[in-house]
């Protein structure tokens, strides 16, 4: 067996990178033969026998070039003519067996999502892959309405948490600011407007107010960098916010463990494999309630500073809770991929793709 992913590799780490990665880690532990081709912007991520074409027809050439059996295409965000003519590119290849997984939290909800039928463009295209993960039930139920049914549809979920934070020395100037600030607050994810950092900068120098050495660190990159930048150039605490760009993942990991508070304000989100490590290492958790936080997060309604900041106040004030016991979750969620890797190896018929 031989497979091929397609998908956001890391760097960055968001969701679906870590959940790619850990796939591909998995499979090469296990010496399974595993390809990447790299569909994210961001072309940094090392390692034997990861691609990364610079457009579509590249991309294609290594589909057609690369060796594999399996083919696992994995898809956040929204489903663009694009992705879909990708997705009917993948269940074409000949004698190789095409699997979906489907990252985006917020599609369902959308306009799009609300239109799920199986007769429709996208519920043909679906309908083609040999097997479809869903990441949550309101996917897997999205996937329902696209008439993805019986055993070609299955609910993956796709946290690999690590058993601890990752012990090493955070990069500066991260290492100074964190020492410099108390309490930390921290998020990690994409510059991108989904993510309301405007509100964090704002309920910074709210909470401030009580905590005069508060400091707030913003990992990722994404199109809004500049734009944040300057506003937060125009705030009296500007000094007290780091924007720190990409961070290596074991850093990142350590620094949420390090935190005082995680902050995960969305305006649309799935769910977020960051807020769920930041749980597992005990760091409290403030979200924007999206229908499918974990238990354990303190959740708000969207773009409301004032309950930002209340349920900020609350996590500080209260102890820090412990972190839980090491879970097999992660694991357990990875080798049911690699599981179904294997029925569709050992299964040269597969189901039969309707129409």
């Amino acid at each position: 067996m031989k497979v091929l992913l397609l998908g956001p590799y890391p760097p960055p780490h968001g969701g679906v990178q870590t959940n790619l990665a850990a796939i591909r880690e998995a499979l090469l532990a296990g010496g399974v033969p595993c390809s990447v081709i790299n569909l994210h912007r961001f072309r940094t991520g090392q390692g034997e026998g990861v691609h990364h074409p610079t457009n579509a027809l590249e991309a294609l050439r290594l589909l057609l070039r690369l060796d594999y059996d399996i083919v696992h295409l994995h898809l956040g965000g929204d489903v663009t003519p694009r992705l879909l003519a990708l997705s009917l590119v993948c269940c074409a290849m000949p004698g190789k067996k095409s699997v979906l997984t489907f990252h985006s939290g917020g599609y369902p909800s959308s306009e799009a999502g609300r239109r799920a039928a199986p007769r429709t463009w996208r519920g043909f295209v679906f309908r083609r892959f040999d097997r479809v993960i869903a990441v949550n039930q309101e996917i897997e139920a999205l996937f329902r309405r696209y008439g993805v049914t019986g055993e070609r549809l299955r609910l993956i979920y796709p946290h690999a948490l690590p058993s601890r934070a990752p012990d090493v020395e955070l990069p500066e100037p991260l290492r100074r600011f964190v020492c410099e600030h108390s309490p930390v607050l921290i998020t990690v994810g994409l510059l991108e407007p989904e993510y309301d950092l405007e509100l964090q900068i704002a309920a910074l120098g709210e909470i401030r107010k009580a905590h005069p050495r508060a400091g707030l660190v913003i990992a990722g990159a994404g199109s809004l960098e500049g734009a944040l930048r300057e506003k937060i150039a125009e705030q009296p605490w500007a000094a007290d916010i780091l924007l720190c760009g990409d961070v290596p993942h074991d850093a990142t990991l350590r620094l949420i463990a390090l935190a005082d508070v995680f902050l995960r304000t969305t305006l649309y989100d799935g769910d977020s494999v960051a807020v769920r490590e930041a749980l597992h290492f005990g760091t409290p958790v403030v979200a924007t309630d999206n229908g499918m936080r974990p238990e354990g997060a303190r959740l708000i309604p969207a773009r409301d500073l004032e309950a930002l900041c209340r349920a900020i106040s609350q996590a500080l004030a209260g102890p820090k809770p412990e972190a839980p016991l090491p879970e097999e979750d992660g694991a357990r969620n990875i080798r049911a991929v690699l599981d179904l890797y294997k029925e569709l190896s050992d299964d040269t018929s597969s189901c039969p793709r309707s129409g």
